[in-house]
């Protein structure tokens, strides 16, 4: 939506409250909620539909937290490639995460397959990457005291 239709938009909305006190807001519109804060405030309040965080962002401990508790509050999740993608998403240089806070009906159907497919590759794969730790590979220290 571009600033003069925006403000046509509002104006409109205006004249609507003016003309009858009691007229209900217009529908909310599907927004993408950027930035480590907004995106925890929007899990926290269970209003996030999908979360998508970058896989390299620096220093690792901003977001090595999000998945779980995308976990714990049943809310699925992906990690993509790049952060400076999701920058290009939402209009800014790089990103660290994203959520989308609500889904437009006709996108609907893709919005499922979507989430689909995030469950299937992250979310129940959760518990079983959490045990599965390290590959058991001793290190040279430990192969030769072992060989001793």
């Amino acid at each position: 939506e571009t600033e003069k239709e925006r403000t046509e938009r509002q104006t409109k909305e205006a004249a609507g409250k003016k003309a009858d006190a009691k007229a209900t807001a217009s529908k909310k519109r599907a927004m993408v909620k950027f930035g480590i804060q907004q995106v925890t405030r929007m899990i926290e309040e269970k209003r996030a539909k999908l979360v998508v965080i970058a896989h390299d962002v620096d220093p690792i401990e901003i977001v090595v937290w999000l998945p779980a508790l995308c976990k714990a509050q049943g809310i699925p999740y992906c990690i993509v490639k790049g952060k400076a993608a999701l920058g290009r998403l939402v209009g800014m240089k790089t990103t660290t995460c994203l959520c989308l806070d609500a889904v437009n009906n006709e996108d609907n159907s893709t919005f499922v397959k979507m989430t689909d497919a995030c469950n299937s590759g992250f979310n129940s794969t959760y518990d079983e990457k959490k045990k599965h730790w390290g590959g058991c590979e001793m290190g040279r220290k430990g192969r030769t005291a072992r060989a001793l």
